[in-house]
């Protein structure tokens, strides 16, 4: 099962509302403007659709992806997404998300969404409720939770956790040389119904 975060605090200049692609020279940002004044949550966060950021996506997409050999096959989910006006920056993330795990064919796991749960605040008591709510027994962290987690309250809680090992694959690209930690449309564009596949065979082995 896979919970969407969405009732935590934004934290500006990071990945929740950009992400990198690569073009002819280099890679380059792609970001969602928002209206963030802080101490907002992720679903509390609006996007300034004034800035006229859909189109400039799109076209962005369009010019350093449309010759590669996966693009017609991905294309219209990102069509849709940019024909749409969104209110909130976690509405539009989930929904390309739901998208994008079916594109890369693990959509048959359930989600929830963390507001929609009755949960602490503090960090790792809310992922320890999240845990229990859900049913389940050990919980998939990444490397750099272990900065902030307890993990001796998981083991109290009968939780195991288990610290993913994530190695980034390497696979053809667009544009010389391999340029690492782009956003996944990269890979779906370059590799299409195989993405998955190219994640798995980095990973083979490793937690």
């Amino acid at each position: 099962m896979f919970c969407y975060l969405n009732d935590v605090q934004f934290k500006k200049n990071e990945w929740q509302n950009r992400n990198r692609i690569k073009t002819a020279q280099g890679w380059q940002w792609l970001t969602v403007p928002v209206c963030y004044h802080f101490p907002e949550k992720i679903n509390e966060v609006e996007i300034n659709n004034a800035a006229g950021w859909q189109k400039k996506h799109l076209l962005a997409l369009v010019t350093n992806y449309s010759r590669a050999p996966f693009y017609e096959s991905y294309r219209a989910i990102f069509e849709d997404t940019f024909s749409r006006e969104w209110k909130f920056i976690s509405e539009l993330n989930i929904h390309l998300l739901e998208h994008l795990r079916a594109a890369l064919q693990i959509d048959e796991k359930p989600t929830v969404i963390s507001s929609d749960l009755d949960l602490r605040e503090e960090p790792t008591n809310r992922l320890i409720d999240i845990c229990k709510v859900v049913g389940a027994d050990t919980y998939l962290a990444g490397k750099d939770g272990v900065h902030y987690m307890d993990l001796k309250r998981f083991e109290k809680s009968e939780i195991d956790v288990i610290i993913q090992d994530f190695k980034h694959p390497v696979y053809e690209q667009l544009f010389g040389d391999f340029e690492s930690h782009l956003s996944i449309v990269d890979l779906l564009f370059n590799c299409g119904p195989e993405s998955m596949r190219v994640i798995e065979k980095a990973n083979e082995g490793r937690s």
